[in-house]
């Protein structure tokens, strides 16, 4: 694959993952007729467990395919944080206080997963070669 590819590549995912963030943490107080929607977070376990695996294909590293989950964990934790001015994203009170904290849950749990799951996968498509008999004796 050509360099440019793979940093543009990357770059995509990386404002991809941006973009998804912020979307998804101003989705947080969602409602519809009232009933409070917990939109965020099937969208930070989806993103997460997409956008890392994307990284990785397109890119072809698996530094770069931490990205995304690297940028998704700034902007949530960024929009936990209080302003000077008082504003606050993401909140802790009542029923968008358990969403929120399901959101924040669950994307980490979603971005280790997605990143363990590239780290571990052999390089190049190649595994490892299996010695021995297989019986799990050794003579």
């Amino acid at each position: 694959m050509r360099p440019v590819r793979r940093v543009a590549g990357g770059l995509l995912v990386v404002v991809l993952a941006l973009w998804l963030a912020l979307v998804e943490v101003f989705w947080l107080p969602l409602r519809v007729f009232g009933v409070l929607l917990p939109v965020s977070v099937v969208a930070a376990v989806a993103g997460n467990l997409l956008l890392v695996g994307l990284a990785a294909r397109l890119t072809g590293s698996r530094l770069a395919a931490v990205l995304p989950a690297l940028v998704w964990l700034v902007v949530a934790v960024g929009g936990s944080l209080q302003r000077p001015e008082g504003d606050l994203l993401v909140t802790g009170s009542g029923a968008l206080g358990l969403v929120s904290l399901a959101f924040l849950l669950a994307g980490v749990v979603a971005a280790a997963f997605a990143v363990g799951r590239v780290l571990a996968a052999p390089r190049d498509g190649v595994r490892p070669v299996r010695t021995g008999s297989g019986s799990g004796g050794a003579r």
